[in-house]
């Protein structure tokens, strides 16, 4: 799977796969929004192989469906296959994923029919950083069946960088290399899991790719995907700099004062790029809120309950990964309760920051007072309305 954050450097990363495997199937797709109804989903395939015959074609309708339907008719009429399928930039890449295998009642997973393989983001590092800052407009991501909710460039722009198995960085053409170098750094921080490829040609480019990356993934990949998009995850972050991009990891098992967290938030801001978390907040005691941030934009949204021991029904629909999480975390009175950020960003004053976090929980005096105590206290983040 390949995604790119402009056309061109998408272009550039598939060409660097079919060099790695000359006789795979491109399946490249392109999604074009009407303003009412479905989609047109807009393909194009094309092969070496004599018994794939090149095509382009278009249907409207649902883009997971019809992506189905392709690979699976693919997989019929030519036998084992292996296909770097082309995914266009408005696609939210991890829930399209999960989508595109989900299971169905009448023709089950598309794990029955293909092994999935590394997920590889090419980031193009001029538009990378303009797009990271960017938060003053909307955009919205096919996340399988729907467009997603509004988000802002920046949002859409870590994402990507953090879906990647694979991040191939690309130098602008006559460029110096000092805005692929902290596109890069950036990039490393903001996934520190992915594997990063760095220019190595005189044009910018790459060369001598790992033969890994049109190899079948290790199994259990696709629970992978599901599971980085629970509300809370196992932490990842690089514990050195990288061209001055830090990442700050702020821990704690008591919660937090929602007005003293709001009054917080400037200090805590402050050089920030990306964060990503969980909250305790004492207004609402028994919800995981969630703190994702992408520039400037900060959104705290309720988005589950907290597990409790005699809640069997909520243990078997969490993730195996959510599940040993718990069980690691455990506390005999708090149970999962915790909060745990990631603030990812350049020039970050880390004790500065973990200072004001540290300030914003509650006191002794105020954890006595219980959750009834707790709950009563103004919530100037989330209101009454669950995000914010």
């Amino acid at each position: 799977m390949v995604v790119g954050n402009t056309p061109d450097v998408r272009g550039s990363a598939v060409e660097e796969l079919l060099r790695l495997s000359p006789r795979a199937v491109l399946l490249a797709v392109s999604i074009e929004n009407q303003r009412t109804g479905y989609p047109v989903v807009q393909r194009f395939l094309s092969s070496v192989d004599a018994s794939v015959r090149e095509a382009s074609w278009g249907a409207t309708g649902d883009p997971v469906v019809i992506l189905r339907q392709d690979l699976m008719s693919l997989r019929r009429s030519s036998g084992p296959v292996h296909v770097v399928l082309a995914l266009p930039g408005d696609v939210d890449v991890l829930p399209f994923l999960v989508e595109l295998w989900r299971a169905r009642v009448a023709s089950g997973s598309l794990g029955d029919y293909y092994e999935s393989a590394p997920v590889v983001v090419g980031v193009e590092p001029s538009s990378f950083m303009v797009d990271v800052g960017c938060v003053h407009r909307a955009v919205r991501l096919w996340t399988g069946r729907e467009r997603g909710e509004a988000l802002s460039p920046a949002e859409a722009a870590v994402r990507q960088v953090e879906a990647a198995d694979v991040l191939l960085v690309r130098a602008p053409v006559g460029s110096v290399g000092e805005q692929a170098s902290a596109a890069a750094a950036l990039a490393s921080q903001l996934n520190p899991r992915g594997r990063l490829i760095t220019p190595s040609g005189s044009d910018g480019g790459w060369s001598e790719l790992p033969a890994s990356l049109v190899r079948a993934a290790p199994p259990g990949a696709e629970d992978e995907w599901q599971a980085r998009l629970e509300p809370v995850t196992v932490p990842r972050k690089r514990y050195s700099a990288v061209s001055g991009v830090e990442t700050v990891l702020w821990r704690s098992r008591r919660p937090l004062h929602s007005g003293r967290l709001a009054d917080a938030l400037p200090v805590v801001m402050r050089g920030v790029v990306r964060g990503r978390g969980h909250l305790w907040l004492c207004s609402c005691p028994d919800s995981v809120v969630t703190w994702r941030s992408a520039g400037a934009h900060v959104e705290l949204r309720v988005a589950d309950r907290w597990l409790e021991p005699a809640d069997s029904r909520a243990w078997e629909a969490a993730s195996p990964q959510r599940r040993t999480l718990a069980s690691w975390y455990w506390d005999d009175y708090y149970g999962e309760r915790r909060n745990e950020i990631n603030l990812t960003g350049t020039g970050l004053d880390g004790p500065a920051i973990r200072f004001a976090l540290d300030a914003a929980l509650l006191t002794d005096a105020e954890l006595s007072l219980g959750q009834e105590g707790w709950t009563a206290v103004p919530d100037p983040l989330l209101g009454s309305a669950g995000t914010r």
